[in-house]
């Protein structure tokens, strides 16, 4: 009769007990895992700036987010990179915040995309004065830059400074001499183009300026053989480019109101043009001008009130012209015209005499289409 070996109880009672081990260690490495590699705080989208030194190891970077309060645990972050994650970790400094996870994390410094090589966007607005764009540049360098701080004011002392227009004029065609005309408020006034612009990080003042004019450069080469037989200089047709912008910004015919002031200018008118003057007494459109700011006397003031009105064109442009007013300006609707206004929904009326703009100006008056600024 065969005899069936019974098992020994005590092998069974071990193999149960180490069994029962590993699936409780498995099981709380699963639940310290999911404790651990999770966001160190969900609810916390402050942004923490993170370096990552050239050359750390990543058990490095691991005791690094730790002490930075990123991570839980440096030990399970060195374990789950090690195991499940191949990804190379870059050189840089990142912005990574408490709610992210381990898996976030690992992703964004794998993506080598470090502040250092993000770019900045700013945008430059048609109609505005080199002393705006200043703010601007200012604002770029004290917020986005390793760059020592600086003012608006030090930036304009720069650009208006004889040295740096001097490399400008030497650098770029279609900036001359004309532009150091000693009545001129700032030489590179109306030569920088307005358009919204992508910057590296540490962005110099230098590079902004630069991108800016060799931007107008570009968009002044479309037009170079029309600049070149016309009875204006480049300076003249941005200055006057300068005037259609702010003249004709509720207009929706700016080549229409770039002709009205060709005829004046060929009739030997002053422009008598108010935005002139504005800039004239380094005012903004938020006030209104006084007799006194009418009547100066001065490089700019085109206004026919004016004791010594300008006739012809300023000394220089008044703001930084759109690529329309520029296009206004060199390809200008041709008629008799010398008045304009624009109702308040940007549709203009062109007339010979003053009696009928007067007639225009009272008629949209009583519709109730005049344009309140």
């Amino acid at each position: 009769m065969l005899k069936i070996k019974k098992k020994n109880p005590l092998i069974n009672t071990i193999l149960f007990a180490f069994l029962a081990v590993i699936v409780l260690g498995l099981l709380s490495f699963v639940i310290a895992s999911k404790i651990y590699l999770g966001p160190k705080d969900k609810n916390s989208d402050e942004a923490i700036q993170f370096i990552v030194e050239p050359g750390s190891s990543k058990n490095k970077i691991a005791d690094d987010l730790e002490k930075k309060g990123l991570i839980k645990n440096a030990l399970f972050f060195k374990l789950f990179i090690k195991l499940n994650s191949s990804k190379e970790l870059y050189a840089g400094t990142y912005n990574l915040t408490k709610s992210m996870s381990i898996n976030e994390i690992i992703d964004i410094l794998n993506s080598n995309k470090s502040i250092e090589n993000e770019g900045i966007s700013a945008t430059f607005i048609e109609g505005k004065r080199l002393t705006d764009y200043a703010k601007k540049i200012a604002e770029i360098i004290n917020n986005n830059t390793n760059e020592e701080s600086t003012t608006p004011e030090k930036i304009i002392d720069y650009l208006d400074s004889d040295e740096f227009v001097d490399k400008m004029i030497e650098k770029y065609w279609f900036i001359t001499d004309v532009v150091k005309n000693s009545e001129i408020y700032h030489p590179l006034e109306g030569y920088l183009f307005p358009d919204t612009y992508n910057f590296k990080r540490n962005v110099t003042v230098d590079e902004i300026i630069n991108k800016l004019i060799s931007t107008m450069g570009q968009k002044l080469e479309v037009y170079k053989n029309d600049i070149e037989i016309s009875d204006y200089t480049v300076h003249e047709l941005l200055t006057l480019a300068s005037i259609v912008e702010l003249e004709g910004s509720n207009s929706d015919d700016r080549k229409g109101v770039a002709g009205v002031f060709y005829n004046r200018l060929e009739s030997g008118w002053t422009l008598g043009s108010d935005v002139t003057t504005y800039y004239a007494v380094n005012k903004d459109f938020s006030r209104d001008l006084s007799i006194k700011n009418l009547q100066s006397c001065n490089g700019y003031n085109t206004s026919a009130r004016s004791t010594c009105p300008i006739i012809g064109l300023p000394v220089g442009p008044i703001a930084s012209p759109s690529l329309a007013s520029i296009d206004a300006v060199i390809e200008p609707e041709e008629h008799d015209y010398y008045y304009f206004v624009a109702d308040k929904y940007k549709k203009t009326y062109f007339s010979k005499t003053q009696g009928e703009h007067d007639k225009t100006v009272s008629s949209l008056k009583k519709q109730g289409l005049w344009y309140e600024y």
